[in-house]
């Protein structure tokens, strides 16, 4: 089955191109035109992912293609909008780096530079945390964690000067304010004035615990820990990783390793093993473990949640691979959007679908982190 899949990633980015991939089933869904987006970026940070461990060029020629599409060579970038001060099209940015390392093409540089201006420029909650987005006034969420943050330790790291002390505040506000003491997990969102329509009034916090937005949150962290230097700043992080890891284990499903839409509420009418959170929880469980920061049993348990995802998910449509249990979309209103309320029965309701990349890409980045594991498979 593990070869099966390198053939299935081969197959995603040979039916697909910048005006129509087959992973975005949002934009597909909504006819939006091709546009710099974090779907995407999630899928290029795979693909060069797969591109380093296989040694196939193909994913990361795919990817330099693709973000060439976009990035012009003064360094802007096709349909970026800086206005709408959404942490989401950060994300995308993450590639920049590589492809510069890759390739010395200054309009790598030039675009992550215009990406690190549009983040100085972001608003920020009087607590000093961006806002996810200037549609979500004064609000938090872990999602954001992963959309703008990587971005940022990146940015500072290879074009800035080392200073992370930004970074480490935010996720200590974020620590402090989004956890839950009793279960350690972490609430979906935050809205510093309580005034949202979703906003716990005395915590500002949502009411469920979403697994994507705790796998997002997971994602930020290794990845991040991976890239700081040794000291205050690294040990700080790591302690918050360590500490949401172990709280995790205490939720995956026996059988499968998995991990539920809403992860406290196991066997809840509705409630389902879901792909793309438990993917990045076992990445980032794998991942950990690879670096020194986590003891064995969570590579044993990550590799545990892959192998439930293939048999539970992954199934043959004739000579394709299809991925499915993924999530569409999740989120916090805006006002306008009461549905959207953090409920149990929101979480629940929100479409299943296969094959879209906010599943994929980190199925992709777990199964890189096993093949490192077992070079043989």
């Amino acid at each position: 089955m593990y070869s099966k899949i390198d053939e299935y990633v081969k197959h995603l980015i040979r039916v697909s191109s910048p005006e129509r991939t087959a992973w975005n089933i949002e934009r597909m869904r909504d006819n939006v035109p091709p546009n710099w987006n974090y779907i995407d970026g999630c899928m290029m940070v795979a693909l060069l992912s797969m591109s380093e461990i296989t040694g196939n060029p193909e994913y990361a020629d795919f990817a330099e293609s693709f973000i060439d599409s976009f990035v012009q060579e003064d360094g802007s970038i096709r349909t970026f909008e800086p206005d709408k001060h959404s942490l989401d099209d950060i994300n995308e940015g993450r590639v920049l780096f590589r492809l510069y390392e890759k390739t010395g093409k200054q309009k790598y540089r030039l675009a992550a530079d215009r990406l690190m201006q549009a983040l100085r420029e972001q608003p920020r909650t009087a607590e000093g945390n961006f806002w996810h987005k200037a549609i979500y006034p004064n609000q938090v969420w872990l999602d954001g964690l992963y959309m703008g943050q990587v971005f940022y330790v990146l940015y500072e790291k290879n074009f800035g000067t080392g200073n992370y002390a930004d970074t480490l505040s935010q996720y200590g506000q974020v620590h402090d304010h989004m956890r839950d003491p009793k279960t350690g997990l972490y609430y979906h969102g935050y809205d510093q004035t309580r005034r949202a329509f979703w906003a716990d009034p005395v915590t500002g916090c949502s009411q469920s615990f979403w697994l994507r937005a705790i796998g997002w949150f997971t994602i930020s962290l290794i990845d991040i820990l991976e890239e700081l230097p040794a000291g205050a700043d690294r040990d700080t992080l790591t302690a918050i990783y360590r500490e949401l890891m172990e709280s995790l284990l205490h939720y995956a499903d026996p059988e499968t390793g998995m991990y539920y839409q809403v992860v406290d509420q196991a066997g809840r009418e509705g409630n389902y093993l879901e792909t793309s959170g438990s993917s990045m929880i076992a990445y980032a469980m794998l991942k950990g473990t690879r670096l020194g920061i986590l003891p064995d049993k969570y590579a044993d348990q990550g590799a545990k949640t892959f192998d439930g995802i293939v048999k539970r998910y992954l199934s043959f449509s004739g000579d394709a691979l299809n991925l499915g249990g993924i999530c569409l979309v999740a989120g916090l209103g805006p006002e306008d959007n009461r549905r959207r309320d953090g409920t149990y029965a929101y979480y629940i309701s929100e479409p299943i679908v296969e094959n879209d990349a906010k599943g994929v890409a980190p199925f992709l980045l777990c199964y890189t982190e096993i093949k490192r594991r077992h070079p043989a498979h």
